[in-house]
């Protein structure tokens, strides 16, 4: 019989992080993957002479704190030795128009806030203010981590806390008096959370924001796939077995309702617990209704999809410096408010361009470069009549209309430099991810579905027992580094629970 003490499902950052600390922990463990090679979007693929970074824009790789854990602390505490790069600006976002703005942001937060008064003369002491919040949050969050949860102890010791996790983001700064062009640029990465920061929780934004400006964004020196091989040589190193193409189609379970294993490759395999980098849509779609609480299926029925993305990249046949690029991250938006930005995402109403070389000079050939085009689709974006003989003209017009409009935006000419190209779209997403639409953030954070209510409520929301869950679909939303963080969590919730004996 197969049976070990736990099978992770899906080698993405979550389950990769997940089967190597509960291996590393002394635990038998089997880990499943339905590719024929580990990380999920953190890979990397060629076309050409160009090895292309999926999906990864950068990491924030340090926590806000030295007292919680980081993305870095994890890597390091595994054993998995991976080069970063930093880098020293944060963005440059580019508004069109007469009340626009072309601004360019740096890392760290002296430079960070002189960057912001350069912009917005006057804004200092009030962006200070706002990024001050994150040490109150920080002490309560160590406070939770130490001492768990406690609401009486949190409205008594943390009403900072409270109250960065009760308003939006937009409402944090209106409060502290963070003036509104200030806003606009503090603003700038609502994307990568998926969700405007009129509905995107105050707390959460903060505590990515920081961590890129305190810590400076970051890159793996040989793409996000050297950390996910780098996780494979640890797991395998504390004896985890991992099986390639071995796609799970059931999840099993006894007359408890507990889940006591999987079905993979037409083999049935027996587990004391099971942690699943796979949403749970997928999981309960591929479990006998009867053992799914009805608390948990409508949970997830009710859940928003979070975003998906399309993609253009391109590998051109000149230097960045050639092509007159000067920056790693541009934000090109339509309008300076993000929920105008959001409305208007199909029509350059919010885009990403990134440059690697600007941060890894040589990770193409001599005399080239590439350029990364990233847009937010979200769910019901894709046309109503998009079918096989149209997708190919969707994606190519996609592509176009952006690299035409940034050669307009940033007055350079590009398509006559490229080499080589290709797409992505949510479908793309779907069909190597499986998520529902594509999304690559699971759920989106949003209302009464944030990181904050995910937390209080995990115990009573993911009630299948000897179940786990971990990635960006769990409680802490979308990313890579929450994907990460997570599988930690995940990997320390079992290992407690089999010492235990529970």
């Amino acid at each position: 019989m197969n049976t070990y003490d736990v099978i992770v499902v899906g080698a993405g950052n979550g389950g990769l992080v997940a089967a190597t600390e509960v291996a590393k922990a002394g635990l038998k463990t089997l880990l499943l993957e339905k590719h024929n090679l580990p990380g999920g979007c953190a890979t990397s693929f060629v076309r050409g002479r160009f090895e292309f970074e999926p999906s990864l824009h950068e990491l924030c790789s340090e926590s806000s704190s030295p007292k919680l854990t980081s993305v870095s602390d994890l890597f390091r505490d595994l054993g998995v030795d991976v080069p970063l790069v930093y880098e020293d600006t944060l963005f440059r976002a580019i508004v069109r128009g007469e009340d626009g703005y072309d601004v360019v942001l740096k890392a760290g937060k002296e430079a960070f806030l002189d960057s912001m008064e350069a912009a917005v003369p006057g804004c200092r002491a009030s962006v200070e203010a706002f990024l001050d919040l994150i040490e109150p949050i920080d002490d309560a969050q160590i406070d939770m981590n130490e001492n768990g949860l406690n609401p009486v102890k949190l409205f008594k010791e943390h009403g900072d806390f409270l109250r960065a996790a009760s308003h939006s983001a937009d409402e944090l700064m209106a409060e502290l008096g963070v003036p509104e062009d200030a806003q606009h640029l503090l603003n700038t990465y609502w994307g990568y959370l998926g969700v405007p920061t009129d509905e995107l929780n105050g707390l959460h934004y903060l505590s990515m924001l920081v961590s890129y400006i305190y810590g400076h964004p970051s890159m793996p020196k040989y793409r996000s796939h050297e950390i996910s091989l780098g996780l494979i040589k640890a797991f395998q190193s504390y004896g985890g077995e991992v099986r390639y193409n071995s796609e799970v189609t059931r999840f099993l379970y006894n007359g408890k309702h507990e889940c006591i294993g999987v079905v993979a490759g037409g083999k049935v395999l027996y587990a004391k617990k099971i942690i699943s980098n796979v949403i749970p849509n997928n999981v309960f779609n591929r479990s006998d209704n009867r053992h799914i609480s009805p608390r948990s299926r409508k949970l997830a029925n009710a859940r928003k999809m979070g975003m998906s993305v399309a993609t253009v990249y391109l590998g051109l046949d000149c230097t960045m410096e050639e092509l007159g690029v000067t920056d790693y991250s541009v934000f090109v938006m339509k309008d300076k408010e993000p929920r105008t930005q959001y409305n208007e995402r199909q029509n350059f109403g919010f885009y990403i361009v990134n440059c690697l070389n600007k941060v890894l000079p040589d990770c193409t050939p001599a005399g080239t470069c590439t350029l990364f085009f990233t847009a937010p689709f979200f769910p019901g974006d894709l046309p109503e009549d998009l079918t096989p003989e149209t997708y190919k003209k969707f994606k190519n017009d996609f592509a176009e209309k952006h690299i035409r409009d940034y050669e307009q935006v940033m007055a350079m000419s590009i398509i006559p430099h490229i080499e080589e190209i290709s797409i992505a779209t949510p479908v793309t997403f779907a069909r190597y991810l499986g998520t529902p639409g594509g999304t690559i953030y699971g759920y989106a954070s949003e209302g009464w579905d944030n990181i904050i209510a995910r937390t209080a409520l995990k115990d009573m929301d993911y009630d299948t027992k000897n179940l786990y869950f971990c990635g960006g679909h769990y409680i802490r939303g979308d990313g890579y580094p929450s994907g990460y963080l997570t599988g930690h969590m995940a990997a320390e919730e079992v290992i407690e629970a089999l010492k235990e004996g529970k």
